[in-house]
């Protein structure tokens, strides 16, 4: 049993006035944690009991799985070099020396330091499948830290890594992740979806991410109430809706039209009174290309430039345009170089003579065309000259193309993607929320092995490259999570599985030595049947402990007052902020009654 008397529990009244997001101003109020630098925070004392309680689901979880490691977190920069993301990677690294001048960098994730273990231990295909997970703090040199522990520079990650012998063991370890990172999730009370996700720089065939529906959130999901389809706005695709084509004018062939001071879409669509649907939108973009390492590590980047089209209702998904071309990095073209790939202004550029790179990424320009716009027929584009459009332009006739793919973002409202075995689409509509990451899986395949030179002898002795997969839940961000999805103005509660007390017994007023040792007595009831306690003793009003009570996340109230003399309490549920009396005697029977019917609830929503 613990007593509120005797520990550092620093609440606040109010936020600082750079909290935005809830869950930042509660962990702030409720003294969990306390800012030391940009991105950087200390846990206090009933934060670090919640991080702690969710890293031991975690590790139960895992534990039924892998095998718990724990890697060093100052990492020499050979690995990295070995699998190209010394540079790769970019500015998200932290990078420094030692003494001597060597290189080194915080990692801020673990594919090359365990494929080295690999490397030296793993010799044949009876050693595998192997499952190797960690809990450990990670380091990213976030540019813009914001939203308290959502965006961080320094954070505590369960990662986990699978080597396997083939893609069926591969498919087998990363359906054990799923299995077990729903169970965590469910234990830890989120209510989370699993959609579809892009790989990014961890690379690899598929991923999947855990989300929580939350307007803290900084991704976008595009979601099917119909049919449960959900994916990141990177990778969710939807089916377009059938369009009436505009006739074509004259001979049918494309028209130079005078459009003065008509370079926005919707001046476009007003000039010709059409939909911006039947406008062929630019987008102008130079990408960098990653060269190839030379023996001493250095390595030559270059740029190129990159014309992406589509519908003038649509948008450019930079990182669906990224995969597609395979670049690492996009930027806006400049003036100059809208001149030498186009010889035209911006807001009149178009694809019509324009020659396309044979292959993405080449000297000249790569032409780059959403899906959405094939089939399509007498459409207005730019015609790369001020002041001048193109009509009754048809893609494939009038204009060729480096590569089509599906390069925009989907837009709510659009079809869900699904059909059935019959073919027939899915008769829902997405809808698109904002949403927080805890947790992504990643089938890796063989780039870390292949590249570090990892190998194994199959069964018919032939040496191959183990193939992987990757792992990781952010054991903050179920915290926060948590606390995004469940707060109102007086505070938030958590679930009792990772709240730092189950109960806290309230003693309205502690001089009332009968009041005071009818407390204790009920907490020590609760904390000797195995109940995590936290006896309020102070000697404060019992306004100013109601209300701190309901600040700090703890699920359960027992308020400890005047109907004691009856043998009455009152025991407060902070989810309804409801409450009931409870006779003394009955007082560990009611909160074991609560605490059961809310695993039931959660485990079967």
């Amino acid at each position: 049993m613990h007593r509120w008397s005797k520990l550092f529990i620093p609440t606040l009244r109010e936020a600082p006035a750079d909290a935005e997001v809830a869950s930042h101003k509660f962990l702030l109020r409720a003294g969990y944690i306390r800012q030391l630098g940009a991105g950087i925070y200390n846990y206090l004392f009933l934060g670090q009991r919640s991080l702690n309680k969710i890293m031991a689901i975690v590790r139960q979880e895992m534990g039924t799985i892998g095998q718990e490691f724990y890697l060093p977190a100052l990492l020499p920069r050979e690995p990295w070099e070995e699998s190209g993301r010394w540079t790769l990677i970019g500015d998200n690294m932290f990078r420094l020396k030692d003494r001597k001048g060597a290189d080194f960098c915080l990692g801020f994730t673990h594919e090359e330091i365990v494929t080295t273990i690999a490397r030296g231990e793993l010799r044949s295909y009876k050693q595998l499948p192997q499952i190797w997970y960690q809990i450990q703090t990670k380091f990213r040199d976030e540019p813009r830290p914001k939203s308290g522990l959502l965006r961080v520079r320094q954070f505590i990650m369960k990662d986990s890594y699978s080597f396997d012998l083939d893609a069926a063991g591969l498919d087998k370890s990363f359906l054990q992740h799923d299995t077990v990172y729903r169970a965590i999730f469910t234990r830890c009370g989120l209510k989370f979806v699993a959609v579809e996700a892009d790989s990014g720089a961890m690379g690899g065939s598929q991923s999947q991410e855990f989300m929580v529906y939350s307007n803290a959130g900084e991704d976008l999901i595009a979601s099917c109430p119909e049919c449960g389809y959900a994916a990141n706005l990177e990778k969710a695709v939807s089916r377009l809706d059938p369009l009436v084509e505009m006739e074509g004018t004259g001979d049918g062939m494309p028209e130079l039209v005078s459009t003065p001071k008509c370079a926005a879409i919707a001046d476009v669509a007003e000039f010709f009174k059409i939909s911006p649907a039947s406008d062929i939108k630019c987008v102008a973009y130079m990408a960098l290309k990653r060269g190839t390492p030379a023996k001493d590590g250095a390595r030559k980047d270059t740029w190129h430039g990159v014309a992406a089209f589509l519908r003038g209702d649509h948008h450019v998904n930079e990182t669906k345009l990224l995969g597609a071309i395979g670049a690492a990095e996009l930027r806006t073209m400049q003036a100059e170089e809208l001149a030498q790939y186009f010889n035209g202004p911006a807001g009149y550029l178009g694809p019509v003579g324009l020659r396309p790179e044979a292959q993405p990424l080449g000297d000249g320009l790569t032409v780059v065309v959403d899906k959405g716009l094939e089939g399509r027929k007498n459409m207005v584009c730019g015609a790369n000259k001020l002041d001048y459009h193109l009509r009754n332009v048809t893609p494939g006739r009038d204009f060729g193309w480096t590569l089509a793919a599906d390069i925009r973002s989907v837009n709510e409202g659009e079809a869900c993607p699904k059909t059935d075995k019959a073919g027939a689409g899915c008769a829902g509509r997405l809808v698109v929320g904002t949403a927080i990451e805890v947790g992504h899986i990643f089938k890796l395949g063989n780039k870390y092995t292949e590249s570090m030179g990892a190998h194994v002898l199959d069964p018919n002795g032939k040496e191959v490259a183990p193939i992987m997969g990757c792992y990781g839940i952010g054991i903050e961000r179920i915290l926060t999570a948590a606390i995004e999805q469940s707060n109102d103005a007086n505070g938030f509660w958590l679930p009792v599985s990772i709240a730092p007390f189950t109960v806290v017994v309230t003693v309205t007023n502690v001089a009332d030595e009968t009041l005071r040792k009818t407390g204790e007595q009920i907490a020590a009831e609760l904390d000797a049947a195995g109940l995590d306690v936290l006896l309020d003793d102070r000697d404060e009003r019992a306004g100013v402990k109601f209300k701190d009570a309901d600040l700090v996340g703890i699920p359960y109230r027992i308020n400890v007052g005047k109907k004691a003399a009856a043998g009455q309490v009152e025991l407060v549920t902070r989810a309804s902020a409801s409450s009931v009396d409870v006779a003394i005697g009955d007082v560990l029977a009611a909160v074991k009654e609560e605490v059961a019917e809310e695993q039931l609830l959660a485990f079967s929503s």
